[in-house]
């Protein structure tokens, strides 16, 4: 086994560096003061939600999820649902938060 040397990782690094900078930071200088397309600050509305769902489903379902049985491969979208049903109704992270920690427990002793 051939490890790296010291040239290669600063070589990588810096690349890695500079497309971080490049991806992240002169967009905002580009767009710095300008209006976006209505359309557009739309589109951008939806990333944060879509990223948050993408990392929630990948710890929901998972596809060995019922080789335990089907209760504990549903306790944790019946929590869901219930997290769900309470941001709906009262729109406020902290209590769906709660509500979905003590449904969870719930569910994990029955």
């Amino acid at each position: 086994m051939q490890l790296m040397s010291w040239t290669d990782f600063f070589i990588i690094f810096i690349c890695c560096a500079i497309t971080m900078l490049a991806c992240r930071v002169i967009p905002l200088f580009v767009l710095k003061g300008r209006n976006l397309p209505e359309g557009l600050e739309k589109a951008l509305g939806f990333i944060p939600p879509a990223a948050f769902a993408a990392l929630v489903a990948n710890d929901l379902l998972d596809p060995a999820m019922f080789d335990a049985g089907i209760w504990p491969a549903a306790a944790p979208l019946v929590a869901a649902v219930v997290v769900g049903l309470v941001a709906l109704k009262t729109k406020s992270l902290l209590w769906s938060a709660v509500a979905g920690v003590a449904a969870y427990a719930l569910l994990t002793l029955i």
